[in-house]
């Protein structure tokens, strides 16, 4: 551990053995007044039984106190009192006191009064004040010593926690991945690599290049590709010869759009399989209805950006 965090762990512990200590001590102070009253109970049921063979005189008959016996009562009371441990002795019955020092934690003293049918009895006691219970206890000062250093260790712990989860780099977003080393497209999280016939590939690594020059492009169906569509596929195709692809002379990339656009659709459909909302960005529009009208729709891609693919050999 650092320097501060012995010191956290100090200053914890400190608090802890001063919140566990003050538990202890409020629990001290009741059991020392629940000891002291019933301790009340049973010397006053004692004096109460024992007042009828006691010679303390008789104010009705004007009889006087037996002071001698009174003080062997109160010697012997006070032998059992104190050999049975209780909190308090009797120190006065009616004026009869015993002429003790009273010790420092002795110092709470009260009267009790007994009535008899004939007259009423004064019983002086001397008791424990309720803090002399207090004391320091050993849990308090061990709870605080276990428990401070793992309360200090939790927080960093946490932040580490916290921190590794910040580093962990977020998945990977699937997109458009045109490799023209291999002639295939993937997603580029699950490394999948579809394979492409030169003619769909050339023509669709040439749309998805033309739709991102012309965001607003609109290439009706029913119409020639525009020429800066086909010189660009023009252009993949003789980069596939230079990487050893194909000998063969350059396809007429205006014939047969529908099968062309038909496999390029079925090769976007395997490489975004799991991730359907994705393949849209670069997915050709298929035409909606039938005849002369499905014709007019337009088969350039959705906005899309840079940012939005790769092309690796180019």
């Amino acid at each position: 551990m650092t320097a501060s965090q012995w010191s956290k762990a100090a200053a914890v512990a400190l608090l802890l053995f001063a919140l566990f200590q003050s538990f202890i001590m409020m629990g001290q102070t009741v059991g020392a007044y629940t000891e002291r009253h019933n301790a009340l109970d049973r010397i006053e049921r004692r004096v109460s039984l024992d007042l009828g063979y006691l010679d303390v005189g008789n104010q009705t008959l004007n009889t006087p106190v037996n002071d001698a016996a009174v003080l062997r009562y109160l010697s012997r009371i006070n032998g059992y009192l104190y050999e049975q441990d209780y909190p308090l002795y009797l120190n006065q019955i009616q004026h009869v006191s015993i002429d003790n020092q009273t010790a420092h934690e002795w110092s709470s003293t009260m009267l009790m009064k007994l009535q008899t049918a004939e007259q009423q009895i004064i019983i002086g006691l001397t008791m424990k004040p309720l803090y002399a219970s207090l004391s320091l206890h050993p849990l308090a000062i061990l709870a605080a010593l276990i428990m401070a250093p793992i309360l200090v260790g939790v927080k960093p712990r946490t932040r580490s926690k916290k921190a590794a989860l910040k580093d962990i780099p977020p998945p990977p977003e699937p997109k458009l991945f045109i490799d023209l080393n291999t002639k295939s497209i993937g997603n580029g999280v699950d490394g999948r690599a579809i394979l492409m016939q030169n003619k769909p590939f050339c023509f669709y690594t040439a749309l998805v290049r033309y739709c991102i020059e012309n965001p607003d492009a609109n290439l009706p169906q029913n119409k020639d590709v525009p020429q800066e569509l086909i010189n660009l596929a023009n252009r993949v195709f003789l980069r596939l010869i230079e990487l050893g692809h194909t000998k063969r002379k350059k396809p007429d990339f205006n014939a047969n759009l529908d099968k062309t656009l038909s496999e390029i659709r079925a090769a976007l459909d395997e490489t975004f399989e799991p991730f359907l909302a994705e393949k849209e960005k670069y997915y050709p529009p298929r035409a909606q209805g039938e005849g002369s009208r499905s014709k007019q729709h337009s088969f350039a891609l959705p906005p899309i950006t840079e940012e939005d693919i790769v092309v690796i050999g180019k």
